[in-house]
């Protein structure tokens, strides 16, 4: 079993920057890839930023991209994402989740941490 705890969500205005953690705890040593997600009220929720474990390759959804950095420390079990420019439409509640292997989907998610960017 894996246990993902999230943090640093929080109110920013527009133009501001957050970093959010998510620290893996439990049965990590067979990580495959950590990401975020996100959903906003009354949307779908939606891949925002992916990195392996082993590599460190990385994936951006457009609408982040040049903006948002993952990046994780693989002693500490930890992922980041840090977010800068950010807009009021990145507002929603974010969520990390480990993922066991390739095409496999994310087998643990976080329990979310809601940001919200004021306009």
């Amino acid at each position: 079993q894996v246990q993902l705890v999230e943090s640093g969500g929080g109110l920013v205005q527009t133009g501001g920057s957050l970093r959010l953690s998510c620290a893996a705890h439990g049965r990590t040593f067979s990580t495959y890839a950590m990401g975020w997600f996100r959903q906003a009220p009354g949307k779908e929720r939606e891949r925002v930023a992916v990195i392996t474990w082993n590599i460190g390759s990385t994936y951006y959804d457009e609408s982040v991209k040049g903006r948002f950095t993952i990046s994780r420390d693989n002693a500490k079990n930890t992922v980041y994402l840090q977010m800068n420019s950010l807009k009021p439409e990145d507002t929603a509640v974010y969520y990390c989740a480990l993922s066991l292997g390739y095409a496999r989907g994310y087998d643990y998610w976080g329990q979310g941490t809601q940001v919200t960017v004021s306009s």
